[in-house]
């Protein structure tokens, strides 16, 4: 068995190697930049319009029931399965294997696809549809590239690469890093952790999405402030030291300065592999929740999805690697992955640190684990409507959350690695030869809001087809300075 699991290690590495060496570098930082050029670096320009989206209360559920979900919701599903492991354990694996300079190429990938997650997101919503069955909105890229490409084969092909991406091999990295966390933090056995995470999964996704959008509503500002207060604590009280951690990021960047270990193409390598994973800008998960939204105009979701890229790699992945390089746990190579993150905070809030990020590992990880088993409900729908595909999946998701717990780290990291790899390829080439429609919403947005209206989309205006969630709404625009009317159905 050792030597089998050895063969397929090698062979997931190799593929691992090559993919994220030269193919997805290329694709992720050349789509990133296509993107940011033709919307004018709108990701930057319309930063404020992201947080007034945010907050936009004139966006309503789809019924008393609550069957759809807000754009807040949506937002906080987003940030439950970006912010995540990748936030910790990830960026101290990038760090360690990368040397600090990843830190710098986690940004570039958030910077730039900032514009590729507005595409993706904006086309899940032109492209939604809904359960007949909930009246629950669906979407993301395998319902795009069947729509809007007219290609279901990909579709389903993606869809299955997701489900098993999001729902299974993800769910088994978070499930990996809570047992190793509690494991390190109070030497619980990490098969009790995996019994004990079962259970929970369980009854969260038997509830279904208004469940999911609930717990994440709740847990994850509770989650992002504890640990972004504690990085603050961390920062604050080294302040001095933080010109020193910039400067080592940099020159370890372009190679000018090496610090521990990783030469500048694995620093590239490592930064963009765990910023992708951290963030998951281009990869085609987070449209999956956009999609799920009642909004007046597509182009809203897209700024949402948007700021979610930023607020997880340029805040709180950058507080993980504030706290490990500020660090003498970094210089020692003192622990892997998540426990090397407990020991280095551990020499700042003293004992009290592991049993801290073994909490917060669990607040971040678990949230994970419902966002991307929801990822994976939605295009096992997709392939098939079906209530015991569904039941089957959720019963296949509990046995990776505890498979995951049990594994080696290294093997659970690499088979992520390679099936992420699948889904961003698939992605970037559908939204490339989609983009000129996401565009067309997006400059649509941007025209009415220079008319000072809040934003209502019409894809019989725009002249795009098989939009059928919005061809059944009819759509008023108001006049200048009046809020927008809820759209009108017509069944």
């Amino acid at each position: 068995m050792d030597a089998f699991q050895q063969a397929v290690q090698s062979g997931v590495d190799f593929a691992n190697n090559l993919l994220w060496s030269y193919v997805l570098i290329a694709a992720l930082i050349g789509v990133g930049i296509y993107f940011t050029i033709r919307t004018k670096f709108i990701q930057f320009r319309y930063l404020k319009e992201m947080f007034r989206v945010t907050l936009d209360k004139n966006e309503k559920t789809t019924d008393d029931e609550g069957e759809s979900i807000t754009s807040l919701q949506s937002f906080f599903i987003g940030a439950a399965t970006r912010i995540g492991t990748g936030n910790l354990a990830g960026v101290t694996i990038a760090i360690t294997l990368g040397g600090p300079g990843a830190v710098f190429w986690m940004w570039m990938v958030a910077l730039l696809g900032g514009a590729t997650a507005l595409i993706e997101s904006t086309l899940a919503q032109v492209y939604k549809v809904r359960d007949s069955k909930t009246n629950a909105y669906r979407g993301g890229p395998a319902y795009y590239i069947e729509k809007g490409l007219k290609n279901r084969a990909l579709g389903v092909v993606f869809a299955i690469l997701i489900a098993v991406t999001f729902g299974l091999i993800f769910n088994s990295v978070q499930s990996n890093t809570i047992a190793a966390a509690f494991d390190n933090a109070f030497g619980i056995n990490k098969a009790v952790i995996g019994g004990v995470l079962v259970v929970l999964t369980g009854l969260v996704i038997f509830g279904g999405v208004h469940r999911v959008a609930k717990f994440s509503a709740v847990v994850v500002p509770i989650m992002a402030g504890l640990y972004l207060i504690a990085a603050l604590f961390v920062v604050v009280t080294n302040f001095t030291e933080l010109p020193a951690v910039f400067m080592m990021i940099l020159k370890s960047a372009f190679g000018i300065e090496q610090a521990v270990g990783g030469s500048v193409g694995a620093a590239i390598s490592l930064g963009v592999k765990r910023g992708l994973f951290s963030n998951e800008a281009g990869m085609g998960s987070a449209p999956n929740a956009a999609a799920a939204a009642e909004v007046s105009h597509p182009a809203k979701q897209g700024f949402l999805q948007t700021l979610g890229v930023f607020l997880d790699t340029l805040i709180v992945c950058t507080a993980t690697a504030a706290i490990v390089l500020l660090s003498d746990s970094y210089a020692a190579g003192n622990g892997e992955g998540i426990a090397m993150l407990q020991n280095a905070l551990g020499e700042q809030l003293g004992a009290v640190a592991p049993a801290f990020i073994a909490v917060c590992v669990f607040l971040f990880a678990f949230s994970s684990i419902v966002g991307s088993y929801y990822y994976g409900e939605t295009n096992i729908e997709f392939i098939k409507n079906s209530p015991a595909a569904v039941f089957g999946f959720r019963i296949a998701t509990m046995a990776f959350v505890f498979i995951g717990s049990v594994l080696s780290l290294g093997m659970v990291w690499s088979f992520a690695d390679l099936f992420m790899a699948g889904m961003t390829l698939i992605n970037l080439t559908a939204i490339s030869l989609l983009g000129g429609i996401a565009l067309k919403v997006i400059n649509d947005y941007q025209e009415q809001r220079k008319k000072g209206l809040d934003p209502v989309f019409s894809a019989k205006a725009l002249g795009i087809e098989n939009t059928e969630c919005w061809d059944e709404e009819e759509t008023v625009r108001p006049a200048a300075g009046e809020a927008s009317p809820p759209p009108i159905a017509r069944r």
